[in-house]
């Protein structure tokens, strides 16, 4: 599917204003939309929404369907009834540039259990009926999800192959058992599944009605510790007891010696062939039915993995693997039509990635920051590009432009000036500049480099595993944009929502 010339801003809805430690899908984010809409930008970008697990990483998640409860907004559950007036004043946190989570998850837990309390007490109805064909229409995630997150919170979210022996390989007695003693947990459970999708689908309405779409964001692997590999390991490398047997990572390369050691257990792709790759197949449904198009991270992995035995303490000893390839998307082609994915297909890529990207017309990613090594031919210099791909000067993975330019060596310090024409004091906007007037049919900044802020407030620290995913700007700071500038290089580019 190609898309259609545009522009946007990526930034995750944990990185929005205001009163509760954490942004969230309420007023702020209506904000931000109505910002987007005002500099007749039309993307929002966005990272994966489901629940973090281990160090708030949102490419750590407990599930691949289910969504972030701190991500429910106690404002629109005070206009529900759910919640009182003086009991969100009781989670307000000072405001700062960074996440609190930890205080925020404290506060909040107690007041959506207040709220879900509140909301079975009244459930009757129209609403009712609305809550029963959620959870029928979802149960073929949702259920397995309620009874993990149920189970293991009472197990402090350990591993599950740490839980009680029964319970873990899923025995039908220790199933019905858990069922009946965490009753109560699993309705919690089952209601903020209930009001995270109402809430995110009411924002996603919101943006759409305002000719912008939301893009979201599907990592390849998932997490062992989720409700996704405890509930199919049939799908995944796991032995009996439902320890890892294969994991994923990538091989050494010129930014380690050692690779990259992920640990998701890798897929038994066989199997998930057999059953006609239904999970799959349902897993980008579900992405489907929350978001209007979607980034694929780690493209390359569909084509060619990199499977490291999990007993290994590096990736260094590793194979590549043949991948689905055209056998999976084929089938995810013909159960849901079209296809509006973007790959993310940064690193070492093959011909066999390039083949498989283009068969579908999946645009490939550009990065504006790694343009610079002096050579002309440089795939990610913008008179490179190709029409069919997305543009952006760097990724939440990657530093802010301003502080990539403060950090980066003299010879592309100065390849960046001479290429921009600039003086390099203003290098985000000459960024931005270059991706908006670049030939590729999407451009996509992050809100840092729209408001030209430095390293430290950089959202993720690849291979490091504390202290990321905490960046959030402040209202002041998204009223300080230069909102004509934005608006004045996407007319020139030919990307404004208004011709659309």
């Amino acid at each position: 599917m190609r898309f259609p010339r545009s522009c946007g801003t990526l930034v995750h809805p944990t990185s929005f204003p205001g009163k509760y430690g954490i942004g969230d899908f309420g007023q702020e984010a209506r904000i931000f939309l109505d910002f987007l809409e005002e500099t007749e930008q039309s993307i929002w970008q966005v990272l994966p929404l489901t629940p973090t697990g281990y160090g708030n990483s949102p490419y750590a998640s407990y599930s691949a369907f289910a969504g972030n409860p701190y991500l429910i907004s106690p404002d629109i559950l005070l206009e529900k009834g759910l919640l009182t007036a003086s009991e969100t004043h009781s989670l307000i946190i000072p405001s700062s540039t960074t996440v609190a989570y930890e205080l925020a998850f404290e506060k909040k837990a107690a007041a959506l259990n207040l709220a879900s309390a509140r909301f079975y007490e009244t459930l009757g109805g129209d609403e009712e009926e609305k809550f029963e064909r959620f959870k029928l229409e979802h149960g073929h995630w949702l259920d397995d999800y309620v009874l993990f997150m149920a189970v293991g919170k009472s197990n402090q979210m350990r591993p599950w192959n740490t839980w009680d022996a029964d319970i873990a390989t899923r025995k039908k007695s220790a199933i019905s058992k858990a069922k009946k003693t965490y009753e109560q947990e699993i309705k919690l459970e089952y209601w903020l599944q209930y009001e995270f999708l109402n809430q995110w689908l009411a924002l996603k309405e919101y943006a759409n009605g305002k000719g912008i779409r939301v893009i979201g964001d599907i990592p390849i692997f998932v997490d062992h510790n989720s409700a996704d590999v405890w509930a199919n390991t049939e799908y995944f490398a796991v032995d009996k007891k439902g320890n890892r047997t294969l994991v994923a990572g990538v091989p050494p390369d010129y930014f380690s010696e050692t690779g990259q050691l992920w640990g998701n257990p890798q897929y038994q792709w066989g199997a998930l062939e057999k059953d006609g790759y239904s999970w799959w197949v349902k897993r980008f449904k579900h992405m489907f039915l929350t978001c209007d198009a979607i980034r694929v991270d780690h493209f390359r992995g569909f084509d060619a993995y990199w499977e490291i035995p999990a007993s290994e303490k590096t990736a260094i000893n590793g194979r590549w693997v043949k991948g689905p390839g055209e056998k999976l998307f084929d089938t995810i082609l013909q159960e849901c039509g079209e296809l509006p994915i973007l790959a993310e297909d940064l690193g070492f890529v093959t011909e066999g990635v390039e083949k498989l990207r283009d068969k579908y017309a999946f645009p490939g990613m550009k990065i504006i920051q790694f343009a610079f090594d002096a050579d002309p031919n440089n795939s990610f210099l913008p008179h490179n590009y190709p029409q069919n791909c997305v543009v952006y000067s760097g990724t939440h993975d990657n530093d802010t432009s301003r502080g990539w330019y403060e950090q980066a060596p003299e010879h592309e310090r100065h390849f960046a000036r001479t290429y921009t024409q600039s003086d390099g004091t203003q290098i985000n906007w000459a960024f931005i500049r270059l991706g908006m007037l670049s030939v590729g049919d999407q451009a996509i900044f992050p809100m840092q480099d729209f408001m030209d802020l430095s390293t430290e407030h950089r959202m993720n620290f690849p291979g490091t595993s504390s202290d990321n995913w905490l960046w959030r700007y402040t209202t002041e700071m998204l009223q300080e944009i230069d909102r004509d500038k934005i608006r004045g290089l996407v007319q020139l580019g030919n990307r404004s929502i208004k011709k659309m």
